[in-house]
């Protein structure tokens, strides 16, 4: 990985923009403004908040940035698939108040609730009595109407009952895709996303491409659902990865983003990555505001 690279990706933090988090509106474990208050900490100049089909977190985002003068992207991770792989779709600046926008979110998470109902099942069959009334009751709190249970929140309840060591045992063992506990869901498609945040008014990047294992399948969902950018920064990408989803960029001429993915504290163990080790520099939002089309 050459300098510059190594700049963007591990950001200087007093420029840096660590543009994919999770708050408890969906499956992070600290509230909007605390995600907030830590990037201040960590000396960042912005950060997004990115919850998965929910802008519920948005609004305490945005009013904790005001009050710790950062700058707070507001996002959202939308979950689709693609060749029978779960690809998730990140908007930045879109329109939180968008009816249309809000109705299509609403729809994700009640199917991402009947998921949820079928992983409990597969987990009650294979031996591991645990209910959705349990993982609610994990999160020490009440749910808002707008906020989605994910399977981290699943794999709580099963580090809690000790039928995992920590969450990652949890996915590797019953949750991850292809595991005996893990349930499809209908969903939406790449491009369909990306239409969905074009016509909230934000930007759509492909986010985590190296998650996904395979690299020509990326490759056409870039052509074909035409994202503005791609995240070639992410906790679980190595070097290699961040040069070849760098040569995509340079060629389909995409905006180069990055973030750390982070979900806060678990069992004493931060998921994916903490918050701001990986940044971009500020002149990204003003790429990505640019193609949501503020200026």
């Amino acid at each position: 990985m050459d300098s510059d690279m190594q700049k963007r990706g591990a950001g200087n933090k007093r420029t840096g923009c660590d543009l994919h988090s999770h708050t408890t509106a969906s499956d992070g474990m600290n509230k909007p403004a605390g995600n907030v208050r830590l990037a201040k900490e960590k000396g960042l100049a912005a950060v997004a908040i990115t919850d998965h089909d929910t802008v519920a977190g948005l609004e305490e985002g945005k009013l904790a940035g005001e009050q710790y003068g950062i700058t707070v992207v507001p996002g959202v991770e939308i979950s689709t698939m693609a060749g029978g792989i779960d690809i998730h779709i990140l908007g930045y600046f879109i329109q939180p108040e968008d009816e249309l926008f809000l109705q299509r979110l609403s729809q994700l998470r009640d199917t991402r609730e009947k998921r949820n109902i079928n992983i409990i099942a597969n987990l009650n069959r294979l031996g591991m009595p645990v209910t959705m009334d349990e993982v609610i009751e994990g999160l020490g709190r009440e749910l808002a109407p707008d906020e989605s249970i994910g399977r981290p929140h699943i794999a709580d309840a099963l580090v809690r009952r000790g039928f995992a060591s920590d969450m990652r045992d949890a996915f590797d063992r019953y949750l991850a895709q292809g595991k005996p506990a893990y349930a499809p869901q209908p969903r939406i498609s790449p491009e369909e996303a990306c239409s969905w945040i074009r016509e909230a008014g934000g930007a759509p990047v492909l986010a985590h491409p190296g998650l996904y294992g395979d690299d020509e399948l990326v490759r056409n969902i870039l052509i074909s659902a035409k994202p503005a950018g791609i995240e070639v920064y992410h906790s679980d990408h190595g070097p290699s990865d961040e040069q070849r989803y760098m040569a995509m960029a340079e060629e389909l001429n995409l905006i180069v983003t990055g973030g750390s993915d982070y979900h806060g504290e678990r069992q004493g163990v931060v998921f994916h990555g903490d918050l701001g080790s990986r940044t971009v520099e500020v002149s990204v939002l003003g790429a990505l505001s640019k193609a949501a089309g503020l200026h």
